[in-house]
């Protein structure tokens, strides 16, 4: 097989070019509210995953100059007391956005989280008022883990109309609603998943590979065909502690058109997504509905380099 030239795709210049959409909409928030945005991160006990992403969260935010209130319950944390907390945060005037990070510890039921979670507050999209809203292609609040990937495909000029889009991992955060967003782009979707028979006879069908398993180097260039571009959600920390993706990123060069690497790829415009999820948050309490993100859609959108910026956009290979 004839070697390709691999483009890595950094999420750094995506996620400044939103960082300027969002310094433009907390300034009208600020001027419409007379609040200050805050967002409040819910950790029940300490995983490593956990606080990585808080970490990130903690940094973007100082850049954005958007709050961030860390709120920490205890391992032992019971359903009850989870429930407890997050009602308190939706009733707190203060909370613009909730985020409870994931994973929670194997005796808690994240329905719980789902159930209790105000719409109006709920960042990730992760409620069934947001989820279902979304199914149907109704204004809702975004996860930000897919809205930022799909951010990073639209900044390098990705065109997902008709392409062949296979997706690994079926979480309620990531890959559930990645399919459905790819869907309403008018991509042709599979989604894939651990009782998934033959995974690379899936993958090798599609121009372009989403993983997000949690499972560290899953994907590698014996599964994908030539040209895919591979798009890697995975956060895994090891147990030295360095952390990486889902996909095997020095078997995928020469393999793959394109590649996001891990650190540095979706993550850098997950977290600009969030605090953008977190405005529009405010945005849609100030109105009392999430109807109120329709006419936000294309204020809060990443904006577009001028193309020339790079060689040529992303062609995905037949």
């Amino acid at each position: 097989m004839t070697e390709i030239q691999t483009r890595v795709l950094r999420g750094a210049e995506p996620a400044k070019m939103l960082r300027q959409t969002i310094a433009s909409a907390k300034t009208l928030f600020e001027d419409q509210s007379g609040t200050s945005p805050t967002l409040a991160t819910l950790l029940v006990g300490s995983d490593a995953a956990a606080l990585a992403y808080r970490a990130s969260i903690e940094r973007t935010f100082k850049k954005v100059e958007i709050a961030h209130r860390k709120v920490e319950l205890p391992t032992e944390t019971t359903n009850s007391q989870l429930a407890r907390a997050i009602q308190a945060l939706n009733n707190d005037p203060d909370v613009t956005g909730i985020l409870v990070l994931m994973p929670l510890p194997k005796h808690l039921d994240p329905h719980v989280v789902l159930e209790n979670i105000s719409p109006l507050k709920d960042v990730d999209g992760i409620s069934p008022v947001n989820a279902g809203r979304l199914h149907l292609g109704l204004p809702s609040l975004k996860p930000s883990t897919p809205a930022g990937g799909l951010e990073l495909l639209r900044y390098y000029g990705v065109d997902l109309c008709g392409a062949n889009v296979a997706v690994v991992g079926r979480s309620n955060v990531v890959g559930r609603p990645l399919s459905t967003m790819l869907s309403h782009a008018n991509a042709t979707v599979t989604l894939c998943h651990s009782k998934t028979k033959n995974l690379s006879q899936h993958l090798r069908r599609a121009e372009i590979v989403c993983v997000a398993a949690g499972k560290p180097g899953l994907v590698t260039g014996r599964m994908v065909r030539k040209g895919a571009l591979v798009l890697d959600f995975g956060v895994n920390v090891t147990a030295d502690g360095k952390v990486v993706g889902d996909s095997d990123i020095a078997s995928l060069e020469g393999i793959a058109s394109a590649i996001t690497p891990t650190p540095g790829g979706t993550g850098p415009v997950t977290a600009m997504v969030l605090a953008r999820n977190v405005l529009a948050a405010g945005f849609a309490q100030l109105e009392g509905t999430l109807d109120a993100l329709q006419e936000l859609e294309a204020m809060l959108q990443c904006p577009l380099p001028d193309i020339s910026e790079f060689l040529e956009p992303i062609q995905l290979q037949d």
